[in-house]
């Protein structure tokens, strides 16, 4: 699934239209009548998202708005309220009440979807930022988390880019007496030029020169990292639903009128520069607190000492929600006969490699670490056994695609690799089952390192699947040893099995 949506609306009918429309893009619903069920299942179920009526039977939508953001446990999860009321101050109302959006009904269905992608890869975006910065200071390396505070909006920096200078200057006019960040007017072929620090929040008009040359902008300043991280909010020219919702798929952060509303476009440009700096202020503690006690040296993956904690966060937020965790150990194939024919150098060089091969091969939401000499481990969130075996399969033809070239100009050498696999389930059990199958395209048989005479067998995969539902998984540091454990038997087997087959054992745990 795409997503959860809580969809609050009083009239039944609206529910159902809303859900058939989310239910054709793949996002699974859930449904509340009034306020207190909404508070309740939002609690219970941590949606993705909800869709938050303002007129609900026992309470107004703003209230359950603000009760939702007041409640450590659900005010990251943001909130779409929609009405059938045009009115500006209902827009401040729900923007101060903690809103990240405010849609009008009849929805436009284009716009919506949009809206909801555009959400769902910012939450995504914090939750791995929270997850990360959780997991050190479960190691230690910083200090327990505390509410963010806003420093100043006037640390801030805006700035404003239109087709023409003059229409800029009238947007800096408005906003001045209701927010007090830095506004400043720049002509769009200044945007790209690196003067020093980027500003934090970009106003571009989607039509500069041409039409959608602000798009364009946009997709540039999101490609450069100096300016990736920066909130981008684009004016449109009118109404344009389809253009809405391309500027939000493209990565804008909100969509402004260019006849904006004064006090509205404040609260959203405030709301914005709000989100930016806890995500940069996450970053740098995450950055600054980790990057040399938890990542491994020669390849620069993250190392046991994070790898684990980081495991087990991820393991407790798939039994929050229901869903599956894969867990890999991969280990490469006779990687002693690299250094005792090779040298040390080589060995590194083969190390470096793979790491970034496997690097490559993998989603960003993924956990990459090198836990021991020539060992590696792999967590896949939310991953089904279909799609986990697909994964061991490229990761390992990614291995074993070309040779490695050796420092020096000594040539270069074959590598492979085997992987186990341990994949868990936090609401059923996985079948029990044993199979093997080949990989797919891999070349069978050996061939050997120019020069060395090492001779190096083809990659294989290992599998095998755990139930932390099931007696002895009583803690979650037990289901996380048991996953590792089994993942270790399957790189065993694999490898005494033959090397270039998938076994698939998800035996009694």
């Amino acid at each position: 699934m795409a997503g959860r949506v809580l969809i609050v609306d009083d009239v039944a009918t609206n529910r159902i239209v809303l859900k058939v429309k989310l239910a054709g893009a793949c996002y699974e619903t859930l449904q509340a009548g009034d306020g207190e069920s909404a508070l309740r299942i939002a609690r219970e179920t941590l949606p993705d998202v909800i869709l938050l009526d303002v007129m609900l039977p026992d309470m107004h939508g703003m209230e359950v708005c603000r009760q939702l953001k007041l409640d450590p446990v659900t005010r990251d999860i943001p909130v779409i309220m929609i009405t059938a009321l045009r009115d500006a101050e209902a827009r401040r109302a729900a923007l101060r009440a903690g809103a990240d959006d405010f849609l009008s009904k009849p929805l436009d269905e284009t716009m919506l979807l949009a809206r909801l992608r555009s959400l769902l890869r910012v939450r995504e975006t914090a939750q791995e930022l929270h997850l990360r910065e959780s997991t050190s200071r479960a190691l230690g390396f910083s200090e327990p988390a505390s509410v963010f505070a806003h420093p100043g909006e006037t640390s801030c920096r805006i700035t404003l880019i239109a087709a023409r200078r003059e229409i800029a200057a009238a947007w800096r006019r408005a906003l001045m007496p209701h927010i007090s960040a830095t506004l400043e007017v720049l002509p769009r072929e200044r945007a790209l030029v690196d003067q020093g620090p980027a500003p934090d929040l970009y106003v571009i008009a989607a039509d500069l020169e041409k039409p959608g040359d602000g798009l364009r902008l946009m997709s540039e300043l999101r490609s450069r990292p100096g300016t990736r991280h920066a909130v981008c909010c684009i004016a449109l020219p009118d109404e344009d639903h389809n253009l809405g919702a391309m500027a939000l798929d493209l990565g804008a952060s909100d969509l402004l009128a260019p006849d904006f509303e004064p006090q509205e476009t404040a609260l959203r440009l405030a709301a914005q520069l709000r989100r930016k700096r806890q995500a940069d202020n996450l970053r740098s503690t995450v950055r600054n607190g980790l990057e040399m006690a938890i990542h491994d040296p020669l390849t620069g993956l993250y190392n046991r000492r994070y790898a684990l904690p980081h495991l087990a966060q991820m393991a407790e937020r798939a039994q929050a929600t229901g869903r599956q965790l894969a867990v890999m150990v991969l280990d490469l194939d006779r990687f002693k006969r690299v250094n005792d024919t090779l040298g040390h150098a080589a060995g590194d060089a083969v190390l470096v490699a793979v790491a970034r091969r496997l690097r490559d091969a993998m989603r960003p939401s993924d956990l990459l670490a090198r836990i021991g000499g020539e060992e590696f481990l792999v967590a896949m969130p939310d991953a089904g056994l279909a799609e986990a075996e697909a994964a061991a399969q490229r990761l390992c033809l990614a291995v074993s695609a070309s040779p490695v070239a050796l420092p020096d100009g000594k040539g270069s050498v074959e590598v492979t690799m085997s992987v186990g696999l341990a994949l868990g389930h936090c609401s059923a059990v996985v079948p029990r089952h044993e199979t093997a199958m080949p990989i797919q395209d891999a070349t069978p048989g050996c061939v050997t390192a120019p020069g060395s005479g090492n001779v190096y067998d083809s990659p294989q995969v290992g599998m095998a699947a755990a139930d932390p539902a099931a007696p002895g998984f009583a803690t979650l540091e037990t289901h996380i040893s048991a996953l590792i454990a089994k993942a270790d038997e399957a790189v065993r087997r694999a490898k005494a099995g033959g090397r270039n087959t998938v076994a698939i054992d998800a035996g009694a745990a």
